[in-house]
């Protein structure tokens, strides 16, 4: 890159960040009613503009097969008019959710006569850095807006057309509800060095980076940002079958959590079986996946239960696949199993398969991940499913925010203090 380049990025950069603070001062104190008319905006231009939103994602996706993508990633940049509406219909959802601003969280009287409230607030301007999923583009732009925060998105390259589309529709909602288009700013270029101002802040108008990708981008911000950040590493996922796991529920459970879309972080990476329920559940499970085109890796006990099993390696345990693969382990105990995922855990989303409810407050207890999951599919770890109406991301951190962020998460808190003339003796 040239001297002149990496002004011009500064410069390019430094403005959006201006206006993205000057929109955030606008937002903080923005109705809930305006607010709700830009969701609904942007959610019927999303319907309105499914033709140009759908060529935009085709140029995309082009791309994405002429540079011999995987087809897991290929799945989550692809756009189709039922994924549109997903989107359409999230955007509504935010839309019709409780406005979180201004909400009173605590209130109490002191013994001097004073009132103390304590109320939510706006963070301010949200920095998110994602890789390329164009539903992130919507999900982030509506979920900051419904907060009263402004945002500066970085999409993904390879989703740069797709995130502009929709993109516009968000801004056009702002627009026709009488709030700053600027409240929802993408990033107008791919070089990383973009990235780079951001993670520095944009001279103070950043005040939280939210990274949702793979390691290399997440280990980049967490090294990187001179602003809080909202940790969201990879979705190392396991499922556990218990000794007293229902057969029908382990082999529709894991075959859903692993084979419904193996590319979102929700999607189960490890299976664990304990050794009372080989014969009768392994071999079950096994077949079922194999039959949705799963490659299966295990230990020698599951090589020896099915002869196409391949030899998991320590590698494996330590892999999100994000692709129709899955390592597979027994283990003797529910305290071995627990011990696995404690070792090998991104600490993201863990299911236990149980009818036994001492398992499962064990497994509950003991396990340190955001989601835990009792006889249910790990992909409705998402904040959609939980009914935050959409998420930016899974927060694995333990400050501030954890698990899905929504709305709520996308606020802080201050002090109201009302008195009458009060003095400090």
């Amino acid at each position: 890159m040239s001297l002149a380049e990496a002004i011009n990025i500064t410069d390019v950069m430094g403005q959006i960040g201006r206006q993205a603070r000057s929109a955030a001062r606008a937002l903080a104190s923005a109705t809930a009613e305006r607010k709700y008319a830009a969701l609904i905006g942007a959610a019927h231009a999303v319907r309105e503009r499914r033709d140009e939103i759908l060529a935009a994602n085709a140029i995309d996706m082009a791309n994405a097969r002429a540079k011999g993508m995987t087809s897991a990633f290929q799945d989550r940049l692809l756009l189709t008019e039922a994924r549109l509406d997903a989107i359409a219909d999230a955007l509504r959802a935010i839309a019709e959710l409780p406005d979180p601003v201004g909400r009173i969280i605590a209130e109490w009287d002191r013994p001097n006569g004073l009132h103390i409230e304590r109320v939510r607030t706006p963070l301010g301007v949200i920095g998110v850095i994602y890789e390329s999923r164009p539903n992130v583009t919507a999900d982030a732009g509506a979920l900051c807006l419904k907060s009263g925060n402004a945002v500066i998105l970085r999409g993904g390259s390879d989703s740069v057309h797709s995130s502009r589309a929709l993109v516009e529709c968000l801004r056009l909602g702002l627009k026709q509800s009488g709030l700053p288009e600027d409240g929802v700013q993408l990033v107008p270029t791919t070089d990383r060095e973009a990235v780079g101002e951001m993670l520095r802040g944009l001279s103070g108008n950043i005040d939280v980076i939210v990274p949702r990708g793979g390691k290399s981008l997440v280990a980049r911000v967490q090294s990187e940002a001179r602003v809080p950040v909202f940790a969201h590493l990879e979705g190392l996922v396991h499922v556990y079958i218990d000794r007293s796991a229902d057969l029908d529920k382990a082999v529709s459970v894991t075959l859903n959590a692993k084979m419904r879309r193996t590319g979102i972080c929700g999607a189960a990476e490890t299976l664990l079986v304990h050794r009372d329920v080989l014969d009768t559940h392994l071999r079950p499970i096994l077949e079922a996946l194999a039959a949705k085109g799963c490659e299966i890796r295990g230990d020698a006990v599951v090589q020896s239960m099915m002869a196409t099993v391949l030899p998991a390696t320590e590698e494996d345990w330590k892999t999100e696949y994000e692709d129709a693969i899955i390592s597979v382990k027994m283990v003797d105990s529910i305290e071995a199993a627990i011990d696995h995922i404690e070792h090998y855990s991104s600490h993201h989303t863990e299911a236990i398969i149980a009818e036994d409810p001492a398992a499962v407050e064990k497994f509950f207890n003991e396990i340190d991940s955001a989601i835990l999951v009792h006889n249910a599919s790990t992909q409705f770890a998402d904040g959609g499913e939980f009914g935050f109406g959409g998420e930016i991301g899974i927060a694995t951190g333990k400050m501030h925010a954890r698990g899905p962020v929504g709305v709520e998460q996308l606020t802080s808190f201050k002090y109201r203090v009302r008195g009458n003339g009060q003095l400090r003796p």
